[in-house]
Order: C-alpha cells, then structure tokens, then sequence
C-alpha cells in the first residue's frame, strides 16, 4: 500500500508548524508545487523553491508564523477532505455548503487547482483536496 504524497506534504507542514521550524522540505511533485504555490499566494505559506538534481527534486518552503518568535503557526488547521480511498466531490452549487467561512478550501477543477472562492467565481466544481484555517 501506497502512501498518499498530498497527506504526506499537508502532514510535513503540520509537524514543522508545530515544533517551530522554518522551513519544510519534501519531495517535489507538480501538484504539490502547485499546491504550495496556491497556499503561499493566500498568505499561508512563505516562498516555495525548488532544489535539487533533476532524477531527485525537492521543494522547500518557507513556513509563516502570526509574530516573530515562531510560537503560533500562520496557519490553525490543514485538513484533508477528499483521500486516496474515498473521493469527494462537489458541484458548483453544492460548493457552499461545504466552505463554512473561515479560512479556504482548496480543489482540484478541470482548470488547475483553485480556492473555493476562485471556483464559486468561474462556476467551477471538482474534487475537494483540502481545508486551510
């Protein structure tokens, strides 16, 4: 069995967040470059470099706390909601009833990854990939 690479980053970025580290390296994907990119454009995120030979590319990104002294982590809570064994889906309409406000969802739409708010806007649904507060 096949561990989830998503499941994986959001986890990395969770243990770092919570020992106080300031930055996090895991292995380079495009969807998790395009995750990380997305995540650092909210303000979740700091910048997102890439390293690394070609055959073995990492990603590393720089982790953002509320003050300086690295104590309260930037961001509160990292769920995962759609995962390798149950996938979730939602329409354009049904988009509401699951962003409840606070913070953003982030999914997958036939245009690239977007924030729930980007796909209410583009009348958009998809595959539901996480949720940042």
């Amino acid at each position: 069995m096949r561990t989830d690479p998503i499941s994986d980053m959001l986890t990395r970025i969770r243990n770092a967040q919570a020992v106080g580290h300031k930055t996090v390296v895991f292995p380079h994907s495009k969807i998790k470059f395009e995750l990380a990119k997305l995540l650092s454009v909210e303000g979740y995120l700091g910048a997102v470099k890439e390293s690394g030979k070609e055959t073995k590319k990492e990603l590393e990104v720089d982790l953002k706390y509320k003050d300086n002294k690295n104590i309260s982590p930037k961001i509160q809570g990292l769920i995962r909601i759609s995962k390798a064994g149950q996938r979730i889906y939602v329409s354009k309409n049904n988009l509401i009833k699951f962003s409840q406000g606070r913070g953003i969802i982030i999914l997958t739409t036939s245009s690239g990854l977007m924030t729930d708010r980007d796909a209410k806007k583009n009348s958009l649904g998809g595959e539901l990939i996480c949720r940042v507060f």
